[in-house]
């Protein structure tokens, strides 16, 4: 049986004299212990293996002067690359710190009773350095990751966009497929941002959250087909979930905005046309206080009129493209009887008199102008939206004959 050192310092000489050992001894055991220690590619195996010889050798510096505490998590997790931290979850460094730890106490276990409680204050030291060094790095990613949304979110608003947006949303694990819309509203007084992902992710979709002063911008991506697409399944027994619109998405998130209006913008294709249902959101929000009776969401298109009034070129477009044009394109018959319609205040009779036909006729092409723009004439408020396109539209026919000539 070996002689037990008696003072300290033959013990830490003899520590030294049996670093390699233990490192050898510890690197070996992790192989056979930690199933994902061996399936790392080498890099991060020889990383990893670092940590652990730091951490024996962080030891022995330890046990030669324990006030050296506050530094003991930086000495060993500064032995390998940042980004081991992102490969390697904390449970993984606790199973590690055991095995050195495990290692380490069969060695010296005939060693004295000092040695022995040495090496368990020091694991139970190493362990809550372990834990602030995966805190601090979650803390500074949080932060980091709040820096990049709001960079994200803010190249959507203004729509200049460059090459690394797309690695960026990546970074951020955006969820979101397919068709997207824009959310704006007021910023609650606390606003609670894992509530309302956790709320979005009840809808099967994602979002990416934007604060600017008093206003909340909410990107809302789908992470399921479009409500168009039909409930057939591949597997007879798993039916396809039916997708909400995203008007019902806005009225579940509701709550999470403050007081005030609250506007969704048009739906769009993919992520990378969000900024014009941003344009559209940020200017229907900018007067929805003009409509007295504005529904709490609104449809940023059903404020086409104060929107075109304001001087929104999209709003004047719109108006313009899915009003104006399709009807005028369609039948000059419709188009006329829509404006008669209207100039005499829907009244089916006074537009039939003026037209020469029966009221029937007229109730039947006010049908079929519903059914080419999708816009029901009989409605006071959408009868403000036709009447705004075809004053709209009248204007840009003027205005383009006039250029021509």
């Amino acid at each position: 049986m070996a002689t037990r050192p008696k003072t300290k310092e033959e013990t830490l000489a003899w520590l030294r004299t049996l670093s390699g050992e233990l490192s050898t001894t510890t690197l070996k055991r992790l192989e056979e212990t930690l199933p994902w220690y061996g399936d790392m590619p080498p890099g991060r195996r020889s990383a990893v293996g670092l940590v652990a010889q730091a951490g024996i050798t962080s030891f022995i510096s330890w046990y030669d002067d324990p006030a050296s505490t506050p530094w003991i998590a930086a000495d060993v997790f500064g032995a390998a690359p940042r980004e081991l931290l992102r490969s390697v979850s904390l449970q993984q460094t606790l199973q590690l710190i055991r095995v050195v730890v495990e290692v380490v106490e069969e060695r010296i276990k005939d060693r004295g009773e000092g040695l022995h409680e040495a090496i368990l204050l020091y694991s139970r030291e190493i362990a809550f350095g372990a834990a602030d060094v995966y805190a601090r790095a979650a803390e500074a990613r949080g932060l980091w990751d709040a820096r990049l949304e709001a960079l994200v979110v803010d190249s959507i608003l203004s729509g200049e966009y460059d090459d690394e947006l797309p690695s960026r949303i990546a970074a951020l694990g955006w969820h979101g497929h397919g068709e997207v819309s824009v959310l704006v509203g007021t910023t609650p007084r606390m606003l609670d941002v894992d509530q309302l992902r956790r709320a979005a992710r009840h809808m099967s979709a994602d979002v990416l959250i934007g604060v600017q002063g008093n206003r909340l911008v909410l990107v809302i991506g789908r992470s399921q087909p479009s409500p168009g697409a039909t409930a057939e399944t591949d597997d007879e027994s798993k039916p396809i979930e039916p997708v909400i619109s995203f008007m019902e998405m806005a009225v579940q998130l509701e709550p999470h905005f403050g007081q005030g209006h609250l506007v969704l913008g048009h739906e769009v294709p993919n992520l990378v046309d969000a900024s014009k249902s941003a344009k559209a959101a940020l200017a229907g929000f900018a007067v929805a206080h003009s409509w007295r009776h504005a529904p709490r969401p609104v449809q940023a298109d059903d404020l086409l009129p104060e929107r075109a009034l304001a001087g929104d070129p999209l709003a004047r477009a719109t108006l313009i493209h899915r009003i104006y044009r399709p009807l005028q394109a369609h039948s000059t018959e419709l188009l006329t009887t829509l404006w008669c319609y209207l100039d005499n205040g829907r009244s089916l009779e006074a537009t039939a008199r003026e037209l020469f036909v029966h009221p029937n006729t007229v109730r039947y092409r006010l049908k079929r102008v519903s059914e080419v723009i999708g816009w029901d004439a009989t409605g006071a408020r959408e009868a403000l939206i036709l009447q705004s396109a075809l004053i709209i539209g009248s204007i840009s026919d003027h205005d383009g004959l006039r250029r021509r000539r």
